[in-house]
């Protein structure tokens, strides 16, 4: 082969090599069991009827990873690109429901994987103020102030956490005015968190249920009601 014809054959396997890997490293969502949100009387949750910047709690897509549901309380629109702490890339879609205002994400901080528990929740959504953060209306986190925009893809806004909060993915019901959850998207961290509370799950779950995807119904509750306390900072 002649030189020329040598280093043409080269650029061009290594362009579709370098678009190849680029392919693979594009995240794509990850779709679970399509589980519909339910009110504490097992009713189908109207999306209409959820309140504005308050947060709401379910888990998904396992019995015990928790998620924020939050309506926003405005319009949340267009396509957002974000990165993983791997620096995979993914487009957030916006908001989903009547007026586009709801959206939901993983409950568990991106840093040091602080949640929700039923005694505590380090990490929740402030509409206001506080000490630590000159921003409001963030997903703020307790344990090293790591602060999220909800509005964008739950991108990081402040603190130490190296990836946006992982989304989960709604699907609305216009003709029902119902919600389901069918997935997630971005970079998910359940194989860590069921890593590091490995004895505290199984405790509070038993020895399988933690691990266990969620059913075709999953309920939703306020935080408030959820946990006895919430951290203030």
């Amino acid at each position: 082969m002649k030189r020329r014809g040598f280093f043409a054959a080269c650029t061009a396997a290594c362009t579709a090599q370098a678009l190849s890997a680029l392919a693979e490293a594009d995240l794509r969502p990850r779709l679970y069991r399509r589980a519909l949100l339910v009110d504490g009387n097992d009713a189908p949750l109207r999306a209409d009827s959820i309140a504005r910047q308050r947060n709401f709690i379910f888990h998904y897509p396992y019995s015990a990873t928790p998620c924020f549901l939050l309506n926003l309380g405005h319009p949340v629109t267009g396509t957002v690109s974000l990165k993983t702490v791997g620096a995979r890339s993914y487009d957030w879609p916006g908001g989903v429901g009547p007026q586009r205002s709801l959206v939901a994400y993983s409950a568990i901080c991106a840093h040091k994987l602080a949640y929700p528990t039923r005694e505590i929740s380090f990490i929740r959504y402030r509409a206001e103020l506080t000490p630590h953060s000159a921003l409001s209306k963030v997903i703020h986190c307790c344990s090293e102030h790591s602060q999220y925009d909800p509005a964008q893809g739950a991108r990081v806004l402040a603190g130490p956490a190296p990836q946006p909060l992982a989304a989960i993915l709604l699907e609305y019901d216009s003709n029902r005015d119902e919600l389901h959850a069918v997935g997630t998207l971005g970079g998910e961290m359940f194989n860590d968190f069921f890593s590091k509370y490995a004895f505290r799950l199984t405790m509070e779950y038993g020895p399988d249920r933690a691990h266990r995807e969620v059913g075709e119904r999953v309920k939703v509750v306020e935080l408030e009601n959820y946990s006895r306390q919430q951290m203030q900072c």
